[in-house]
C-alpha cells in the first residue's frame, strides 16, 4: 500500500467518525466534559450528523456526507493524476459547503432571505458547529491537501502542502473571518437584518471627527485625539528607544546592565500599573502633589488625567519594546562604513548624521510602527488616566459594555481604528520598499564603532538618566503601593492587600483552600497562557519555515496576509470576535477557546518575524542534506531545524506567554465570569477603587512571570555550535547536523 493511500486512509478514517460517532453540534457545557456521553446517540442535541439527516430532518448535511464519499471513492482509483483531482475537487467543494450551510442556517433557520425564496422555509434550524462538524471539516481541508500531493505540488511533499492548506485556512476563520463579521455588522440592526442607519449616523457624528481644537474649540474628535496621541507616542517612544540604544553601545556608561534591565520590567507589567503608579505620584493624592501642596501652596489639580497622563504613561510603556527593536539595528551598522567615513575627513558628527543614522532607517520605521499600533491599541493606560479625554480603543468598549449597547457604533469605531493602523503599516512597506541598507562589504573592521559626537553624547545622557530615575520611581511606587493601606488617606504599612489576594486556607478534608479573591482569575490566566505560548510558537516557527524554505505560488501574499494581522489592533480583534464568534456556525465566546484563539493569531506574527531572521542565517544545505537522504520534511525540521532554532523558540515561547498574561485590550471583550482573566479581573478592582489590591495582584504576576521565563530558558536551553570536519557523510538523513551540533545548557 503506497504512502499517498495510507494517508488517505487516515482521513477516511476520522470522516467516518465525525459522522457516526461524534455530536455533530456544539455541546453545552463544552465537549471535554462528556456530560454528552449519557445522551448520546438518541438526544437531538448530541446526536451525530447522520442521525441528524436521518431522524431529525436536517437534509441539507446529507450533501456534506455525498462530498465525504466522493472523496473515499478516489481510494480505488489508480491513477494518481485522476485520484488527485477526485480528492482535491471533494475537499474544496466539502469544505466551502460546510461553510456555506453554517453561515446560511442559523438556530432560527435561514439567515438569508434570499435562500428562503429558493428552498422554502425552515421546519427547524442548527445551532452552531460541533466536534463532528469541525472534524468533518479538518477532513476535507486533508482531501485537498492530498490531492494537491498526487499532483506533484511541492514536489510531492503532504507536509508542506497540508501546512501551507491549514495554515490559510486558520487564518482566513480566525483572522479575516472576524474582520469581515465586523465590517458587516456596521450594516446590520440588533434582529441581524440589513440596516445602513447605524453606520451613516454614526461614521458621520461630530464626537469622532470634530476639528473644533483646531478652529478655537475645546476638544478634538475621538479619531484625531486618537491619532495624535498615537503620533505623538511613537514618536517620544522611538526618540528614546534610540537614546537607550545608543547609550548602550555608544558610550561608556556604567549602569548598562540596569539600564537592560529597567527596559524590560514595562513589557512584563501588566496593565494599568503604570497608570497606577503615576497616579500614585502625580494625582491629586499623590506624592508629588502633595509635597507640591505643602511647599508651594498650590492647589491639587487633575492635569495628569488627559492626553498629557496616558502620553506620559504610553511612552514609559512602549519605549523599552523601541529599545529592543533598536538595539540589534545600531549595533548591526558596520564600524567600516564609519571608518571609511571618518578617512575622508568628515568629523564624528557628520559621520552619524549622513552614514550611520541613514543605516538605522529600517529600525527606526519599525519602532515607531510598533509605537502607533501599540498607542491606537492601549487600554489599560487611557481607562485609568484619559478621565474625559475618552480614545477609540476605551470608546468601543464603553459602545459595547456601557449604557449606549450599540454594536454598530463599535463596529464603525473598530473599522476607523483598523483603517489608521493598516494605512501606517502599509505606508511603513512602501517607504522601505526597494531600499537597501545592507552594510557588508567584505572589508575587515575593529568591530568597535565610533564614538558618538560629544553634543550628542550629552543630548543623549540627558535624556536617558533622568528617564531611568523616572522608571526607577515609578516601579518603587507600584512595590510601595501593594504594602499601603490606602493610599493618600492611611500610608499605614500593611500586608493585607496580598493576604486578601492570594490567602490560602486548609479545607475540613485537610486539603488546600484557595480562598484570596485572585487565584480564579491567576489559575486560568496561567492555564490559559501555557497552553497559548507552545501553540503560539509552534505556528510561527512553521510559518517561518515555510516562508524561508519553500517557494509557493503567492508567497509573498501568504507572508503580508500572515503578518497584517500584526497591524490589527486588539482592541478591533477584541470586538470582531465577539461578533463573529458569538453565533453559528462557530460559536466560542464564553469558552477558553476563543482566548486561546485569540491569543494565537494576534501574537504569531512575532514568531514568524522571529523564526524568518533565525532561519535565514541557517545555511539551507543542512536540511536539503537530510531531504537527500530521504527523510521527509517533518522529520527534517524534527530532527534539524528546530535543535538549530532554541533561541527563537525561547523568544517567541516568553513573548506569547507575556502577552497572554499582560494583553487586555482584547481580552476585556472575551472573558466570562469561568473564564476570567488577570488583567480583566484588575480592571474590575481598579474601577472599584481597590487600588491596593491591583498593585498586588500585579506586583505578584511580574514575580510569576520572571520565574516561568526563566523556566522556558531551562527548558529549551542554547544553541552552542560546534563545528567538526568529517571525512565521509553517515548513513543518517540528519548527518549534515553534525555541521552544528546542539548542546543544551
Amino acid at each position: 500500500m503506497t504512502n499517498s493511500k495510507r494517508r488517505l486512509d487516515v482521513a477516511l478514517i476520522f470522516g467516518i467518525a465525525a459522522l457516526i460517532l461524534l455530536p455533530w453540534y456544539r455541546i453545552e457545557g463544552g465537549f471535554f466534559g462528556l456530560g454528552w456521553l449519557s445522551g448520546f446517540p438518541g438526544d437531538p442535541s448530541t446526536a451525530p450528523g447522520i442521525l441528524q439527516i436521518v431522524s431529525y430532518g436536517r437534509w441539507w448535511l446529507a450533501i456534506a456526507a455525498g462530498l465525504f464519499m466522493l472523496g473515499g471513492i478516489a481510494r480505488f482509483i489508480s491513477s494518481p493524476m485522476s485520484r488527485g483531482a477526485l480528492m482535491a475537487l471533494a475537499g474544496a467543494l466539502g469544505f466551502a459547503f460546510l461553510s456555506m450551510q453554517g453561515l446560511a442556517i442559523t438556530s432560527s433557520g435561514w439567515s438569508w432571505s434570499i435562500c428562503e425564496t429558493i428552498f422554502g422555509a425552515l421546519a427547524d434550524g442548527q445551532p452552531a458547529m460541533g466536534a463532528g462538524a469541525i472534524i468533518l471539516g479538518i477532513v476535507f481541508v486533508l482531501f485537498f491537501s492530498l490531492g494537491l500531493t498526487e499532483r506533484g505540488a511541492m514536489k510531492g511533499d503532504a507536509f508542506v502542502v497540508s501546512a501551507i492548506t491549514m495554515l490559510v485556512v486558520l487564518v482566513a476563520i480566525f483572522v479575516f473571518y472576524p474582520v469581515g463579521s465586523m465590517f458587516v455588522g456596521a450594516f446590520q440592526s440588533f434582529d441581524g437584518s440589513f440596516d445602513p442607519s447605524g453606520f451613516t449616523t454614526n461614521i458621520q457624528d461630530l464626537a469622532i471627527w470634530s476639528l473644533s481644537c483646531i478652529v478655537g474649540g475645546d476638544r478634538c474628535g475621538v479619531a484625531w485625539r486618537t491619532l495624535w496621541l498615537a503620533i505623538l507616542t511613537a514618536s517620544g517612544s522611538t526618540l528614546l528607544g534610540l537614546c537607550f540604544a545608543l547609550v548602550a553601545t555608544r558610550t561608556r556608561f556604567p549602569f548598562k546592565k540596569g539600564l537592560r534591565l529597567l527596559t524590560i520590567l514595562p513589557i512584563i507589567t501588566p496593565p494599568f500599573v503604570v497608570g497606577l503608579a503615576l497616579t500614585l505620584l502625580f494625582g491629586r493624592a499623590g506624592v508629588v502633589t502633595q509635597a507640591a501642596t505643602s511647599i508651594f501652596g498650590t492647589e491639587p489639580s487633575r492635569w495628569l488625567y488627559g492626553l498629557t497622563g496616558i502620553w506620559i504613561a504610553q511612552v514609559l510603556s512602549f519605549t523599552p519594546i523601541s529599545f529592543l527593536v533598536l538595539i540589534g539595528v545600531v549595533e548591526g551598522v558596520s564600524p567600516s562604513m564609519e571608518e571609511a567615513s571618518q578617512t575622508l575627513r568628515a568629523n564624528r558628527w557628520r559621520t552619524f548624521w549622513r552614514v550611520s543614522l541613514p543605516l538605522m532607517k529600517p529600525g527606526l520605521a519599525n519602532a515607531f510602527l510598533i509605537g502607533f499600533i501599540e498607542s491606537m491599541a492601549d487600554f489599560g493606560n487611557p481607562m485609568v488616566l484619559g478621565g474625559s479625554h475618552g480614545v477609540l480603543s476605551t470608546e468601543i468598549f464603553f459602545s459595547v459594555v456601557g449604557a449606549q449597547n450599540d454594536p454598530s457604533r463599535a463596529a464603525v469605531l473598530a473599522m476607523i481604528l483598523l483603517v489608521f493602523t493598516l494605512s501606517a503599516f502599509l505606508a511603513q512597506r512602501l517607504w522601505l520598499q526597494g531600499k537597501s541598507f545592507a552594510t557588508v562589504t567584505g572589508k575587515g573592521d575593529s568591530g568597535a564603532h565610533s564614538a558618538l559626537p560629544h553634543g550628542l553624547s550629552i543630548a543623549v545622557h540627558a535624556l536617558v538618566i533622568p528617564w531611568m530615575i523616572f522608571t526607577v520611581v515609578v516601579y518603587v511606587m507600584i512595590l510601595f503601593g501593594g504594602f499601603v493601606r490606602t493610599w493618600g488617606l492611611d500610608n499605614t504599612l500593611t500586608v493585607e492587600h496580598y493576604v486578601k489576594a492570594f490567602s490560602i486556607g486548609l479545607r475540613d478534608d485537610g486539603g488546600l483552600a484557595w480562598t484570596g479573591v485572585a487565584w480564579n482569575s491567576f489559575w486560568t490566566t496561567m492555564e490559559i497562557a501555557l497552553i497559548s505560548a507552545p501553540l503560539t510558537a509552534a505556528v510561527g516557527l512553521l510559518t517561518a519555515y515555510l516562508i524561508v524554505r519553500q517557494k509557493f505560488v503567492g508567497r509573498g501574499l501568504f507572508e503580508f496576509a500572515l503578518m497584517m494581522s500584526f497591524a490589527i489592533p486588539g482592541t478591533v480583534i477584541g470586538i470582531s470576535y465577539i461578533m463573529a464568534f458569538n453565533l453559528p456556525p462557530l460559536e466560542m465566546t464564553g469558552t477558553a477557546l476563543i482566548l486561546v484563539a485569540c491569543f494565537v493569531f494576534r501574537n504569531m506574527p512575532v514568531g514568524v518575524r522571529g523564526g524568518v531572521a533565525a532561519m535565514s542565517q541557517l545555511d539551507k544545505s543542512l536540511d536539503e542534506a537530510s531531504l537527500t537522504l530521504r527523510a521527509d520534511s517533518l522529520r527534517t525540521i524534527r530532527k534539524v531545524i528546530l535543535p538549530l532554532l532554541r533561541p527563537a523558540i525561547t523568544a517567541a515561547l516568553v513573548y506569547s506567554f507575556v502577552r497572554a498574561i499582560t494583553s487586555i485590550s482584547a481580552v476585556i471583550f472575551l472573558v466570562s465570569a469561568q473564564y476570567n482573566m488577570s488583567t480583566a479581573y484588575i480592571v474590575g478592582l481598579v474601577e472599584n477603587g481597590e487600588y491596593g489590591v491591583a498593585i498586588a495582584y500585579s506586583s505578584a504576576l511580574i514575580v510569576v512571570m520572571i520565574s516561568v521565563i526563566a523556566g522556558f530558558q531551562l527548558l529549551v536551553g542554547e544553541r552552542r555550535l560546534r563545528r567538526v570536519n568529517r571525512v565521509a557523510i553517515a548513513p543518517s538523513p540528519t548527518a549534515s547536523a553534525s555541521l552544528a551540533q546542539e548542546k543544551t545548557a
